[in-house]
């Protein structure tokens, strides 16, 4: 393997599907400005997933209808305008 490219600063970080607040730790270099007490009582820096193996369609076998931003809201007051004219 060539020497220096691969990035050093690997620690512990938590991945939290926040569908289904299913979380686990994972070696990563991920940048993170959120921590999150996990169960062993350590802090680790937090990342937030819209969708992971737990919420996947294709792993689950159950489709899951999932709206993390809000995307029915925005469309039912974009059109609800046109539809009073």
């Amino acid at each position: 393997m060539r020497k220096d490219i691969h990035p050093e600063d690997y620690r512990l970080v938590v991945f939290k599907d926040m569908t289904n607040d299913y979380a686990f730790v994972c070696p990563s270099c991920a940048d993170s400005s959120e921590t999150i007490k996990w169960e062993d009582g350590n802090d680790y820096p937090l990342i937030k997933l819209d969708i992971s193996h737990k919420s996947h369609p294709f792993f689950t076998g159950v489709a899951q209808f999932v709206d993390t931003a809000g995307r029915i809201d925005k469309f039912n007051t974009r059109y609800a305008k046109r539809s009073k004219k």
